[in-house]
């Protein structure tokens, strides 16, 4: 019987604090957010929706390869020439590392954060399409003229260095002949090393022509 009461006088009575919240609950409403009516506030920091800026992205490939969920994905489209840059909005954690490791500052964090859709869309999925350059003896795409444009203007007068660098800028400068100038030419219409060349067909070529080998 003691124990019984001992139980009964340990039930928690109502606390003055709790009894207060509700008393003002019933004047001023239910202490809660206006959402969606009234959007809150975030954070400047806050890693909200992820966007581009097409016109920045030099397609390297830098946030596929440090994606942790592949949600970037980097497509090579033969048939339009372009490097296609492909963000998966659905796979995506907002970790940030895209943003971090963007040469450019292409990728931003935005302060949106309401991602709720009844339906799949386009939203979901966004997609930068970048031309690609092709070696002129293997015929293989190696990368992106923007970015060998980036890496020409990011070395200065370095670029006189490499002859892929020099004649991807003077090109786009207009200063040089296109790529396919020399097509129906007997070759070479440029000497071996003066050729826009992926880094495998430039060692063979450097190799070739400067050792004997």
């Amino acid at each position: 019987m003691i124990k019984g009461l001992a139980d009964m006088l340990r039930i928690p009575l109502p606390k003055l604090r709790e009894l207060g919240e509700a008393l003002r609950a019933v004047f001023t409403g239910p202490f809660t957010t206006k959402f969606p009516k009234k959007v809150d506030s975030v954070h400047p920091n806050f890693r909200g929706v992820l966007k581009i800026h097409e016109e920045k992205c030099i397609g390297c490939g830098a946030c596929s390869q440090v994606c942790p969920t592949n949600a970037r994905e980097m497509i090579v489209d033969k048939e339009k020439g372009v490097m296609r840059s492909i963000h998966h909005a659905e796979r995506c954690i907002y970790c940030g590392q895209c943003v971090a490791s963007c040469p450019v500052d292409a990728i931003y964090h935005t302060n949106e954060f309401d991602l709720a859709e009844t339906e799949r869309s386009e939203n979901w999925q966004t997609e930068v399409d970048k031309e690609l350059v092709y070696c002129e003896m293997c015929g293989r795409p190696f990368a992106t003229k923007a970015q060998l444009l980036w890496i020409a203007h990011k070395v200065g007068d370095l670029v006189n260095a490499n002859p892929t660098l020099l004649l991807i800028l003077y090109q786009d400068i207009g200063t040089a002949p296109p790529t396919d100038a020399g097509k129906g030419k007997e070759f070479p219409y440029r000497s071996g090393t003066m050729r826009i060349l992926c880094p495998e067909c430039r060692r063979k070529v450097y190799l070739h022509e400067e050792w004997g080998y």
